[in-house]
């Protein structure tokens, strides 16, 4: 990779901090938990933990791998080293496209929650397009700027939510004016578990989505002279921020607010903070909301583009992805994935319940295919490494081989659990739709790279004959 084609090393250590910490703080978990409480009831606390603990395991082995080999396509590579160039080529791609769907969903979600709460007169389309040039040119200006915004996007997140999990255990402990001690919403209407305990595990299938996004600071960490040090704080900080962040304010929803109250849950905080007696409770979470979307578009962007930009170092995708600006940036990559973004966007005004359904649903399972060759590629490498370079082995997983075994087989669950649920069925089957249509893109690949390889040396052979 020569100079122009180089990333700049501008995100410091607050930026991946920051990063780590709201990769996987989004619209999901502020509206979407609402929808997974309404499916098990107040057993969605231990659907939220089982999901959660598996994915502090999944970014600890990645941190095991990125701090022994530090890599640009990060766990694309890894899976490359482990399983083959087609595994790499994969779950790039694979991964690519689910954020590049995300960016068509979060930029809806950013738009109708502006249209409703202070554009009702304004298309949705000017609002859609509005947010994704928005966040196309901060991507466009510079890492920095990128990290900036992600910073103090990610930043008003855990502020949120750290005084929502203060005022909310204050009011369920009975510590605020006018209250007492009241934990009865986690067992007067149905028990802990009304659904049945089968629910608590399906369930861990759709709400592990919400924590998608905290693997981005490994990616990140190209573009950061102190990646080493940022992907293990990092990654320690993952443990606090999903067991405190997701699991904490999902019991206190639940114990705040009755489980079988449709309403309420449609917008879990904004219920549970009213119930609390907070003002303007609305305005506030909708603007947290916003801000959350903002950020995930944001990440979005960013996440697709730099895949884009690893892929094509690898030779998986046109070398054009590699031209960079003078700040560092990939613009052709950043300009690739907005255009997709637009077209899905498009897609969900002209064809809402055919294309963009179809879009939507061959992307759902991706993440949990990603999660699972995240897991092989350290079960194979943590050998190699110990063999070739023991000393760099300085962020261990835990408890290996036995937890990463039992990681991959928990996985490997839960993807099969997806095809016995109406629900999430038809995502199981198109994102398997999804993953052969990569894995044929590979052999068609291969296939005209070696025809060119083999004219390449007819062409040399007859050269050199002549001469």
């Amino acid at each position: 990779m020569n100079q122009k084609e180089k990333l700049q090393k501008t995100l410091r250590m607050r930026h991946m901090m920051m990063i780590a910490f709201g990769g996987s703080i989004g619209a999901g978990l502020f509206v979407g938990s609402g929808a997974i409480i309404q499916d098990t009831g107040p057993s969605a606390v231990l659907t939220a933990l089982m999901a959660g603990i598996l994915v502090i395991l999944i970014m600890r082995m990645l941190g095991e791998m990125v701090v022994a080999k530090p890599s640009l396509g990060s766990f694309s590579d890894y899976a490359r080293e482990a399983l083959g160039n087609w595994a790499g080529f994969t779950v790039g791609w694979l991964y690519w496209y689910f954020w590049v769907i995300v960016i068509a969903v979060e930029a809806i979600a950013g738009a109708t929650i502006l249209q409703d709460w202070i554009f009702p007169n304004t298309p949705l389309w000017i609002l859609n397009l509005i947010l994704l040039l928005a966040l196309t040119l901060t991507n466009l200006f510079s890492v920095k700027a990128y990290g900036e915004f992600e910073y103090w996007f990610s930043l008003i997140k855990v502020v949120t939510i750290t005084l929502f999990l203060l005022v909310g255990g204050a009011y369920v402990l009975g510590l605020l004016p006018g209250t007492t001690m009241n934990f009865s919403n986690l067992t007067t209407h149905g028990g802990f578990a009304p659904v049945g305990t089968g629910a608590v595990f399906v369930a861990i299938a759709t709400i592990i989505f919400s924590f998608v996004g905290s693997e981005i600071v490994t990616i990140a960490a190209a573009e950061s002279d102190e990646s080493e040090k940022a992907v293990v704080k990092a990654v320690n900080s993952v443990i606090i921020r999903i067991l405190m962040f997701y699991v904490g304010s999902v019991f206190l929803i639940v114990t705040i607010i009755p489980w079988n109250d449709d309403v309420a849950l449609k917008n879990p905080y904004v219920n549970a903070l009213k119930v609390i007696g907070i003002p303007g409770a609305d305005v506030i979470m909708n603007l947290v909301v916003v801000t959350a979307v903002l950020s995930c578009l944001n990440s979005g962007l960013y996440t697709a583009s730099r895949m884009l930009f690893a892929l094509g170092n690898k030779g998986d995708a046109p070398k054009w992805m590699l031209n960079v600006t003078k700040r560092g940036v990939p613009l052709k990559a950043i300009l690739t994935c907005t255009i997709f973004g637009f077209l899905s966007v498009i897609m969900s005004f002209i064809s809402p319940d055919t294309v963009f359904q179809f879009l939507l649903n061959s992307s759902g399972a991706i993440a949990l295919f990603v999660y699972l060759l995240i897991a092989i590629s350290q079960l194979i490498l943590r050998k190699k490494i110990e063999n070739e370079m023991p000393h760099r082995l300085k962020f261990r997983m835990w408890g290996y081989p036995y937890v990463t075994i039992a990681s991959i087989i928990a996985i490997t669950m839960i993807i099969g659990s997806m095809g016995f649920n109406s629900e999430t069925q038809s995502q199981l089957v198109l994102s398997i739709f999804s993953v052969i249509v990569v894995v044929i893109l590979y052999i068609i690949k291969t296939n005209v790279t070696r025809k060119k390889a083999i004219n390449s040396n007819i062409v040399e052979d007859d050269i050199s004959k002549i001469k």
